[in-house]
């Protein structure tokens, strides 16, 4: 067994977006492709010489194979360890959790998160940091930088191992160690979540139904929730993690975990409801009968945090994304404590978490997350929900209606137009962005625009500065449009729309929300000419 010093040349186009390297399938397992950008990962950190890395994926179509690819060149660039997930399995938070527990040199995670999964379906890589958190720009453009220059990969021509037997095997001089991918993330949720309150309700006839969407959070449910808490057998439902996803989409929205919301919205509903996506990191909350948006799962979450047992001491401070609603805002102006607004993207949340600035984080995108790991957490957003409704005794209804009396509400809706032409979405945007100068003080749908702008971040600890993060029009009524070309897609461009409307109460608080935000949909239409430029009236889906 040798390592083997390859030549290669660079292939265009291996620019990591706000979560790492997403291609289709057959492009990742085209010829260097994969090789060069774990190379370039490598390179970009220094080197993996006497490092140790956490690696794992969402188990999806390549996982395995990726997964030895990936040992193998890291074997050859002299790396000392790799703790790698059974079968090379881990869920995105299990895999940050690791890196923090085991304090080794950061990992790699092998997914494309809420994407879908097969031969012919997409597949993604990324870096994470020491910190557990995924690597900021300055590193992700090194990367980039790294492959666009790229002559040779090492890689060792020792033969596969196997990942499916727990315990320490030796890969070209390199210990690999295979360990459950539940267990250590199952013990970080008990020690954060009252679990005796949590089996109490489960043991009084609570019902829930958690949809993984046959992606890798299937056995980190039946663990935590059916086996350690005692629900009922069948409470996760689509629990198997399948390469193709069972040709799901395992995006955890009201359009694609449809049959969860059937359930939810059916006659014989449980008392809560949950799905998590492909990796693990993102969580739909619903309760009988009751949607929660991912905005206002963050601002309830941040208001009653303090009952579970790991965040009792309160908060430091609540983050979110710029397109998430002003809901949590709120919920931090009334507890005086620090709230912090950042581009799209978890990694922007890491140093505001590793500075103590921030404790809770979230984004509209179904992602929420605490400073317990540096990614955001589909499972413990669940956890941290059934925590509150164990200590409150309420349902989940009674809370969003208790929430909205005592904060008003933040009616919040995202249209996604998806696979626009990428000429055409860029067309698009660019006249937005041309007309903002001339917007302030326009009369539209009835309201009146205060402010337009292309957000700009300076990160409060360490000065970085991220411009062009999405347009912004907010108007004096407190409504706002944010529009932005998203970065996780893999083919063409992906239009999303964010519309926000508040209701101080209590009067209006009770509507639905697109016809709430009816005038703000028809605004962000005739601003941006979405008809004209894309042909689109419809989104595809709507959150």
């Amino acid at each position: 067994m040798t390592a083997l010093t390859i030549a290669t040349t660079p292939i265009a186009g291996q620019k990591p977006g706000t979560s790492g390297l997403r291609k289709k399938t057959p492009v990742f397992m085209g010829p260097h492709y994969l090789n060069n950008f774990v190379q370039a990962i490598f390179d970009a950190i220094g080197g993996a010489a006497g490092k140790t890395f956490v690696l794992g994926g969402d188990g999806r179509y390549f996982n395995d194979s990726a997964a030895q690819i990936i040992l193998k060149m890291a074997a050859a660039n002299g790396a000392a360890r790799v703790i790698v997930g059974q079968g090379a399995v881990l869920s995105t938070p299990a895999a940050s959790h690791l890196i923090r527990l085991n304090k080794t040199d950061g990992g790699i995670i092998m997914s494309a998160s809420h994407n879908p999964g097969g031969p012919e379906e997409d597949f993604g890589v990324k870096f994470n940091m020491a910190n557990g958190g995924p690597a900021p720009e300055a590193v992700t453009e090194a990367m980039f930088a790294i492959t666009e220059t790229i002559r040779e990969y090492r890689m060792s021509d020792a033969p596969d191992i196997d990942l499916n037997a727990i315990g320490r095997v030796q890969l070209d001089g390199m210990v690999v160690d295979v360990v459950d991918p539940v267990a250590d993330y199952a013990d970080l949720m008990e020690s954060l979540f009252d679990f005796k309150a949590l089996r109490a309700i489960f043991a009084n006839g609570f019902t829930m139904r958690f949809d993984a969407m046959c992606a890798v959070t299937g056995p980190y449910g039946i663990e935590i929730l059916e086996n350690r808490l005692g629900a009922a057998k069948g409470t996760v439902t689509h629990g198997t993690p399948l390469p193709d996803f069972g040709g799901m989409h395992p995006d955890p929205n009201p359009t694609w975990a449809h049959e969860l919301m059937d359930e939810m919205f059916g006659a014989d509903a449980p008392d809560f409801g949950a799905a998590s996506d492909g990796d693990g990191d993102r969580n739909m909350v619903v309760g009988r009968g009751i949607y929660v948006s991912p905005s206002d799962s963050l601002a309830v979450l941040a208001a009653n945090a303090h009952l579970a047992p790991g965040y009792a001491r309160g908060l430091a401070g609540v983050a979110r994304s710029m397109p998430t609603s002003a809901a949590a805002d709120r919920v931090a102006d009334a507890l005086g404590i620090g709230k912090y607004e950042t581009p799209t993207g978890w990694k922007f949340f890491g140093n505001l978490l590793d500075s103590g600035k921030a404790t809770l984080c979230g984004e509209e995108s179904f992602g929420t997350g605490s400073d317990h790991v540096r990614e955001k957490d589909g499972l413990w957003a669940v956890l941290l929900w059934l925590n509150i409704l164990a200590v409150r005794q309420q349902t989940v209804a009674q809370i969003m209606a208790d929430h909205w009396a005592k904060y008003g509400r933040n009616y919040y809706s995202r249209h996604d137009f998806e696979a626009i032409a990428t000429d055409k979405a860029d067309a698009m945007m660019a006249a937005l962005r041309a007309s903002l100068p001339s917007l302030k003080g326009r009369q539209i749908e009835g309201m009146e625009i205060a402010a337009a702008d292309d957000f700009a971040y300076t990160d409060p600890v360490d000065g970085s500065v991220s411009a062009r993060q999405g347009v912004r029009i907010l108007f004096t009524d407190g409504a706002r449009i944010v529009m932005r070309l998203s970065g996780t897609g893999t083919e063409g461009a992906t239009l999303r729309v964010y519309l926000e409307r508040y209701a101080a109460g209590p009067e209006g608080l009770d509507h639905d929300p697109q016809q709430a935000l009816a005038p703000v949909i028809r605004a962000a239409h005739e601003l941006a000419g979405i008809e004209g430029y894309t042909g689109r009236v419809t989104p595809d889906v709507i959150t």
